[in-house]
C-alpha cells in the first residue's frame, strides 16, 4: 500500500512538472493524420516579464550623481579649510599664468615658435592643478585607503597627528600614484586636442607648417604622468605643509599674500621642470630649421 502511494505521488509531480514546462516554452503539438504534427502552443510570456521587470529604469538624476557627489566633497573640503576656496582660484589664475610663463620661458625664442606646446600646457595644467588641489585637501569625510596605506594621512604627508614617518612617505607614495593615473589620462586629453588644432589649421591653410613634431601621444601622456607623480606630488605635498604652518601662525587676511608668493614659484619651478623632462624623454622636440629654410622665410617676409 505504501509503495502504491509513492508511485502515486511521484506520477503526480511529473505531471505537475510537465505542466509547466509545456506553459513555459509551449505545449506540444499534437499527432495528425499522415503522422504529421500539429503546431505546439504559445509559451508563457512570464518569463520575459521578469526579464523586463529586472530591468532598472534610466533615472535622470543619475546623470546628476557625480556633480552631486563633487559637490558633498567640496563642501567637507571648505568646511576644514575655509581658506581653500582661495587656494584654487588662485592656483587657476595665479598659478596656471605662472606655469606657462615658466614653460615658454625655457624654450627657445620664449616659446614663440612653439606655440602648439604652450597650449597643451595651458590646458593640461588647469586640468591638474586643479586636481592636485582637490585630492590634497582635508576632509570631514572618513577616507579610507588601500590596506597597506591604512594608516597613512589621508590628505597630504605633512597632515597634522600622530603619523609616524614611514606613514607619511607611505601618503607620499599613494598620492603618487594618483597623479601618474591622472597625468596620464590629462596627457592623452591634451596631446589630441593640441594635434587636433594642429591638423584643423592645416586644412585651413595647406601652406602652414608648423616648426614642431607633433608629440608622440602615449609618449607625451607618459612624460605628463611622470612629472606629475614625482615633480608636482613632492611640490605639492610641500606646499600644503607650508600653507598649514602658515595658517596657524597667521590672520586670514595676511595669510592671502603668502599664498599667492608661493603658488606663483611653485608654479615657475613646475613649468621649468616639465620642460626638462619632456626634452629629457624626446616627447617635445624642435625641428631645426636649416640656414636655407631661414633665407627662405626672411624673403618671403621681404616679398609681402
Amino acid at each position: 500500500m505504501a509503495a502504491m502511494m509513492a508511485q502515486l505521488r511521484l506520477s503526480s509531480k511529473f505531471q505537475n512538472n510537465s505542466y509547466d514546462h509545456q506553459q513555459q516554452h509551449g505545449g506540444g503539438g499534437g499527432s495528425g493524420k499522415n503522422n504529421h504534427r500539429g503546431g505546439g502552443g504559445g509559451g508563457n510570456d512570464e518569463g520575459n516579464d521578469n526579464n523586463n521587470n529586472n530591468k532598472k529604469p534610466i533615472s535622470s538624476s543619475d546623470g546628476f550623481l557625480g556633480a552631486a557627489m563633487f559637490l558633498n566633497g567640496w563642501r567637507d573640503k571648505v568646511a576644514v579649510d575655509p581658506q581653500f576656496p582661495f587656494k584654487v582660484l588662485m592656483e587657476e589664475l595665479v598659478g596656471v599664468t605662472a606655469c606657462v610663463l615658466g614653460d615658454m620661458a625655457s624654450r627657445p625664442n620664449f616659446g614663440l615658435n612653439e606655440l602648439d606646446f604652450v597650449f597643451s600646457t595651458l590646458v593640461i595644467g588647469s586640468i591638474m592643478n586643479f586636481t592636485l588641489m582637490y585630492l590634497l585637501a582635508p576632509t570631514t569625510t572618513l577616507v579610507t585607503l588601500p590596506a597597506i596605506f591604512a594608516n597613512c594621512p589621508t590628505s597630504h604627508m605633512f597632515q597634522p597627528g600622530p603619523f609616524s614617518l614611514l606613514h607619511r612617505l607611505g601618503t607620499c607614495v599613494y598620492k603618487g600614484t594618483l597623479f601618474v593615473a591622472v597625468g596620464f589620462a590629462a596627457g592623452l586629453f591634451s596631446t589630441a586636442l593640441s594635434n587636433g588644432l594642429i591638423a584643423t589649421r592645416k586644412k585651413m591653410d595647406p601652406d602652414f607648417q608648423t616648426p614642431n613634431k607633433p608629440p608622440p601621444t602615449v609618449l607625451n601622456a607618459t612624460t605628463w604622468a611622470i612629472h606629475m607623480g614625482l615633480s608636482s606630488n613632492l611640490r605639492y605635498q610641500t606646499l600644503n605643509g607650508i600653507e598649514f604652518v602658515l595658517a596657524k601662525g597667521a590672520s586670514p587676511l595676511f595669510f592671502k599674500s603668502p599664498v599667492i608668493i608661493l603658488r606663483i614659484i611653485n608654479n615657475l619651478v613646475g613649468g621649468v621642470s616639465f620642460v626638462i623632462l619632456a626634452r629629457l624623454t624626446g616627447s617635445q622636440s624642435v625641428v631645426a630649421i636649416t640656414e636655407e629654410e631661414k633665407h627662405r622665410l626672411v624673403d618671403g617676409s621681404q616679398d609681402d
